[in-house]
């Protein structure tokens, strides 16, 4: 058995218990899966915890079951990272979707995780799922007005994934989303990572006529307390009272129609910071 921690912050992280099953070093990053007694298996890139067995149904459930309710009728989907697979598990619970992309810059998180997290991966050989093996930012270059609904599964904002938290690459989002198409981030801790958060948000905002944050509550991730930024042009995304019989149909585990009805309802004090933002 090892001692694993995870740097938050300067003197602020989360510590466990584990054996090392499997570490790597691919292209991009070092991969590492932990066993742990009280999470299961943890997936680790470059030392930053990305999805535990025990835990990850929260942040999957919260970035994409809201957005694909929202939307009319979300037929063809887009996932921006989420190379282990549990986005477009949850994406794929909704009747309507035709298609789904995963844009995965780092192969070798696919492998992994379809050795080490079945239960994660389980969707990502479905016939409705393709897999592209790029960098995001140059994907939507190539299309344009071809999306229903693009998600943001992306890693913290370092390193390669940092263009994808910036002005430029919502402008690209927002070009590839067909009419009432919606935009969904992943956008970090609004306590121990306030300055990306609220740079995030406002960089969404100069994009995107309607813009929306909601939050969920991970114990593995930076204070346990995250954040996700909705944005779309023609949805009126803070309108919670539309489609709401398809929450009927859904098997989850955390989102359900109490959360969906006040999804916008925030702490005071990430009100406040979303308006310094």
């Amino acid at each position: 058995m090892i001692w694993f921690t995870e740097h938050w912050t300067e003197g602020v992280g989360l510590t466990v218990k584990a054996n090392e099953v499997k570490k790597i070093k691919s292209k991009y990053q070092e991969i590492l899966v932990l066993d742990t007694p009280e999470f299961g298996r943890m997936l680790v890139l470059d030392g930053l915890v990305q999805t535990t067995e025990r835990d990850e149904f929260i942040y999957h459930e919260m970035l994409s079951h809201p957005a694909m309710v929202m939307h009319p009728n979300p037929e063809r989907v887009l996932v921006i990272g989420g190379g282990d697979g549990g986005t477009v598990r949850e994406v794929l619970k909704h009747r309507s979707v035709k298609e789904v992309h995963l844009c995965e810059i780092d192969e070798e998180v696919i492998i992994i995780s379809e050795k080490y997290f079945p239960t994660i991966s389980q969707k990502l050989r479905d016939p409705k799922v393709k897999i592209f093996i790029e960098d995001g930012n140059s994907f939507l270059e190539e299309r344009k007005n071809f999306y229903d609904l693009i998600i943001m599964d992306s890693s913290d904002p370092v390193g390669a994934s940092e263009v994808l938290f910036k002005r430029e690459f919502y402008e690209k989002v927002k070009n590839s989303l067909r009419k009432n198409g919606i935009m969904v981030a992943q956008t970090e801790s609004p306590i121990l990572q306030e300055e990306y958060f609220s740079k995030a948000y406002s960089e969404i905002r100069k994009v995107f006529r309607n813009v929306g944050v909601y939050l969920a509550y991970i114990p593995t991730y930076p204070s346990g307390m995250w954040s996700f930024t909705i944005a779309s042009d023609f949805i009126d995304i803070k309108d919670t009272t539309q489609n709401t019989d398809r929450l009927k149909e859904l098997k989850t585990k955390y989102f359900c129609d109490s959360i969906y009805a006040c999804l916008f309802s925030l702490p005071k004090f990430v009100q406040e910071t979303i308006k310094k933002s």
